[in-house]
C-alpha cells in the first residue's frame, strides 16, 4: 500500500513539475525569438529584398526576350 501512495505522491509533484516548466519553456522561447527578431530583423529583410529584386528582373528578362519575339513576328522587317 506504501507503494502505491508513494507513486501517486511522485506522480502528482511530476504534474506539478510539468504546469510549472511548461509555460516557462514557452515564456523563454518566445522572449529568445522576439529578441532574435529584433536583433536579425534587418538583415534578413535586406537579404530578401535584394533576393526579390534579383527573381524579380530575372523574371523581367523573359518578359522581354518574349516581346522581341513577339516584334520579330509581327513585323518581318525587323527578323534577324
Amino acid at each position: 500500500m506504501e507503494v502505491t501512495a508513494a507513486y501517486a505522491a511522485g506522480s502528482s509533484a511530476f504534474a506539478a513539475l510539468i504546469w510549472w516548466v511548461v509555460p516557462v519553456a514557452g515564456l523563454l522561447g518566445g522572449i529568445g525569438y522576439v529578441v532574435w527578431v529584433s536583433k536579425f530583423k534587418g538583415k534578413f529583410e535586406s537579404e530578401t529584398s535584394r533576393s526579390v529584386g534579383q527573381f524579380q528582373r530575372f523574371q523581367e528578362s523573359f518578359r522581354d526576350e518574349q516581346k522581341d519575339q513577339h516584334n520579330n513576328l509581327d513585323n518581318p522587317d525587323n527578323r534577324a
